[in-house]
């Protein structure tokens, strides 16, 4: 079995408009090697990019409404939060499910990824508020193949190496022996979408092995299996940010989910790249 070594490489937050593909070649001078995986979070890049909307400007549907108010308080507080092995502390975040603010974040999963994923618990559809302040989400990436070649090219021309880049989201993808699913859209190729809620539901109620989503590879030729276990070791190594939520950022901070500012943000010590090696490269 193929042994990995990995490097969680901090820099500073990435805030929209960052010169992401400066950060990460700065970052990964001297600490990259030929043959090395470079990962980076999909959150950051969405961030950086500008693809973030804030959710305080949508004004939700009477379908977003119920869907704030009973789907996610009684279907998912009391039947589908069961079913799914949540914890205690989740439970009773999810049964306390925020009406406003709920309702708006549903409204812009209803309109940005649809009714089967806006039925999920969370990260509907790759839209994601962790790591973002006040009342903001980051968008999925649109074009994560092309991304990851043009930060494999800045690496190869800045830095001379040959790496393999891989943009990961951490919403999970399920796997049952060699068959690897996921409810969020567009991940790499050998990894199937399917139905949103479904595939959520089925891979946490049957306990299948789930892992962070690989989105793209570029670089070298990599098999979703490969990608997976690369997209893994490299959410261990970098850890949960601010919080894993935005229960757990807002808690961190002391402060409602709202109320957390781009300066609190800031103070956090945030790793956005992992360097992932074999350790025969060593």
């Amino acid at each position: 079995m193929t042994k990995y070594l990995a490097l969680a490489v901090a820099t500073k937050y990435w805030k929209p408009g960052t010169d992401y593909l400066y950060e990460i070649v700065q970052a990964l001078r001297n600490r990259v090697n030929d043959g090395d995986f470079v990962v980076v979070s999909e959150k950051a890049l969405s961030t950086a990019l500008d693809s973030i909307v804030d959710e305080k400007a949508f004004e939700p549907s009477n379908n977003a409404k119920l869907i704030a108010k009973l789907w996610m308080r009684l279907a998912w507080g009391y039947y589908f939060g069961v079913m799914c092995h949540f914890g205690r502390r989740l439970l009773r975040r999810v049964r306390e499910y925020p009406i406003e603010n709920g309702s708006r974040h549903k409204q812009v999963a209803l309109q940005y990824a649809g009714l089967l994923q806006a039925l999920m618990f969370g990260s509907e559809g790759g839209i994601d508020g962790s790591n973002l302040p006040y009342s903001l989400v980051s968008l999925p990436l649109k074009n994560a193949d092309a991304l990851a070649e043009g930060i494999y090219q800045q690496i190869r021309r800045r830095l001379g190496k040959e790496v393999a880049v891989v943009i990961v989201d951490t919403d999970k993808t399920y796997s049952f022996r060699n068959f690897h699913f996921t409810p969020r859209p567009k991940p790499m190729e050998g990894i199937h979408s399917q139905g949103g809620i479904v595939a959520y539901v089925i891979g946490r109620m049957l306990r299948f092995r789930k892992r962070p989503t690989p989105l793209a590879v570029f670089g070298r030729s990599v098999q979703a299996a490969e990608a997976l276990k690369i997209a893994n070791i490299a959410d261990r190594a970098r850890g949960p940010g601010s919080g894993a939520t935005v229960w757990d950022m807002a808690a961190r901070f002391k402060v409602a989910t709202t109320r957390v500012t781009w300066e609190m943000l800031e103070e956090i010590k945030h790793k956005p790249i992992v360097v992932v090696r074999k350790a025969t490269q060593l």
